[in-house]
């Protein structure tokens, strides 16, 4: 595979937004396709891991016999961004958990489910984001985005290890950690395969191809 080829990054099609996903990733020149199974995960370079509900994914992913096959390539340095119940899938630690509940892990984050409240305290508003130009941290490199908030997680801590890129700005949660990256992982909390702004989706892209 040569540096110039489209990278393909896969998008965990259990349960979840997944199409919104597909059409993002399509549009910042990335290979999308969807993973189902464990010979389509073992075809990507990468893979996103969406919205939906985190306990649902789980108990699909062992059904399909996907969830040690994922969990191994992420721990093998496979380069993974999840959104909202992506983020919690990712999250070594969760708060609230169900009974029984396990993620992929990944990310060295403790992070509680549903930290916003129900649907019907779902929000959207302007997050600051920091990199999203592919700057890692540089002056400059924050950009304000908007973003969608739907019976979302939080950050409630992160090891050293962890960048915490975004917080809440203002009204509900103000200050609560909304987006974090470790190496090729990263996670929000928020959606932005829902808004249009590609930067997210775009700056992911780039983690996968320096990754190659």
């Amino acid at each position: 595979m040569t540096a110039s080829q489209p990278v393909t990054i896969g998008v965990l099609a259990l349960q979840g937004d997944v199409r919104e996903h597909l059409a993002m990733l399509d549009a910042v020149g990335a290979r999308a396709v969807t993973v189902r199974r464990p010979s389509e995960l073992d075809a990507v370079e990468a893979l996103v891991i969406p919205g939906g509900e985190s306990t649902a994914m789980w108990k699909l992913a062992t059904a399909f016999e996907l969830f040690e096959p994922v969990r191994k390539r992420i721990a093998g340095g496979m380069p993974a961004y999840g959104s909202c119940a992506g983020m919690i899938m990712l999250a070594d630690r969760v708060l609230d958990a169900a009974s029984g509940q396990e993620t992929f892990g990944g990310i060295a984050m403790t992070v509680r489910r549903n930290a916003f409240g129900r649907q019907v305290d779902s929000f959207e508003g302007p997050i600051e984001f920091d990199g999203l130009d592919g700057a890692e941290g540089a002056a400059g490199a924050a950009g304000t985005l908007h973003g969608v908030f739907i019976r979302a997680p939080w950050v409630e801590q992160v090891d050293p290890a962890v960048r915490v890129t975004a917080r809440v700005t203002a009204g509900p949660g103000a200050g609560r950690i909304v987006a974090v990256r470790q190496g090729a992982l990263m996670a929000t909390s928020f959606h932005p395969e829902l808004t249009g702004d590609l930067r997210v989706h775009g700056r992911f892209a780039q983690i996968a191809r320096a990754a190659r």
